[in-house]
């Protein structure tokens, strides 16, 4: 019998990197991509079915994507409660965004303190490769020194944005797997 799982996902950044962008591109199976920008000014959520390959399972990653603005910022994390993954993405071509990554994976796992959250550090934007000022490198050291694997992708060109979403999926699934087998040992 298949099993449907279900996910909270929080996806934090500072305003301006691209967060909702790569949700809706994701979400719309890279069938969308907003062309007008609108500032997202508390949480929208966006849900989202992924199958898992090799069973019968199926993740639904319920997508908080969160407002980056800090005079928002009281708001949003009333969204945050009880998180099972984490996507902080920031702006290969802002220092500060990438800076700022640090502030929005402490506010993340305040949440849930005593809890290893997995997730990623995804790095949008790359289509500005003559802009870009963080280098692969630099992005690649935070997400390790926090125990998140690292991703780059352009929502613009809708390039590489489905992978973090699978790869957050599959370790949800996998720790699933773990929590199961250890039930059933006690049993």
């Amino acid at each position: 019998m298949p099993t449907i799982l279900r996910a909270k996902c929080i996806v934090a950044g500072d305003s301006g990197v691209g967060k909702s962008s790569v949700c809706q591109v994701f979400h719309s199976d890279s069938a969308h991509f907003p062309k007008s920008y609108t500032m997202t000014t508390g949480v929208e959520l966006l849900v989202k079915p992924v199958n898992i390959p090799d069973s019968r399972d199926q993740v639904e990653l319920y997508l908080y994507d969160s407002a980056g603005k800090e005079i928002f910022s009281e708001n949003v994390t009333k969204f945050w409660e009880q998180p099972s993954l984490v996507m902080v993405v920031y702006d290969v071509t802002e220092e500060t965004s990438f800076s700022s990554c640090v502030k929005w994976l402490e506010r993340v796992r305040a949440m849930k303190p005593d809890t290893n959250i997995p997730g990623v550090v995804l790095a949008n934007k790359i289509d500005l490769d003559q802009r870009r000022v963080v280098s692969p490198k630099e992005g690649k050291d935070l997400a390790m020194q926090h125990g998140l694997e690292y991703f780059e992708c352009s929502a613009k060109e809708m390039q590489n944005v489905d992978t973090p979403f699978f790869y957050m999926a599959h370790e949800f699934h996998k720790l699933y797997q773990e929590q199961l087998q250890v039930f059933q040992s006690l049993t």
